[in-house]
């Protein structure tokens, strides 16, 4: 179509860079194959995470892989920004000069 679309991601490995590296290798594949990806990026960018994560799991118990990952992702649609996010990774926008809180960081103490 013609809707000008951008991602960007970055994943920080916990225990190890082997669930990260695999995430950065699938989920951008995830999202763009997905079926909602035109009508809901959103949704797109949640099952995503979430298949990725199912298809890692996979691999780990395969082949006896100890880690795993947090991971930011910005995903820009025409002119919207759909952030998705996994773990305490943040994400920060700066617009004319002011932080704009765009998430709250997964932390244990939170609910």
């Amino acid at each position: 179509d013609d809707v000008d679309r951008a991602y960007f991601a970055v994943f920080d490995g916990h225990g190890g860079v082997d669930a990260a590296n695999y995430s950065a290798t699938h989920l951008h594949v995830n999202v763009g194959l997905h079926e909602d990806i035109v009508k809901n990026p959103a949704e797109a960018l949640k099952c995503s995470f979430q298949k990725t994560d199912e298809m890692f799991l996979f691999k780990a118990k395969r082949e006896k892989l100890r880690s795993g990952t947090t991971g930011v992702t910005a995903l820009i649609v025409g002119n919207k920004l759909h952030i998705a996010w996994l773990g305490d990774s943040q994400i920060m926008l700066v617009q004319q000069g002011k932080a704009v809180t765009l998430m709250e960081p997964h932390k244990p103490e939170r609910e």
